[in-house]
């Protein structure tokens, strides 16, 4: 059997999925309005809601009672 390789990351997901959206929204202002602009405007928005419903799902409100 295989081993699978486990990668430590320096950041948390909510971390990178902002940091991802803040640079996709970075190049976006320096095109001219277009299908390419929007195209990296809607990956901005995608991982926002990414974000969102991670922190949702992480929630400890949310858990299951014990």
């Amino acid at each position: 059997m295989t081993e699978q390789r486990r990668v430590e990351q320096d950041f948390s997901f909510n971390d990178r999925l902002k940091t991802f959206a803040d640079e996709l929204r970075a190049k976006a202002n320096e095109l001219h309005p277009g299908i390419e602009k929007d195209n990296l405007l809607r990956r901005a928005r995608q991982a926002d809601t990414a974000s969102h419903i991670d922190a949702w799902a992480n929630y400890r409100g949310l858990q299951a009672p014990k």
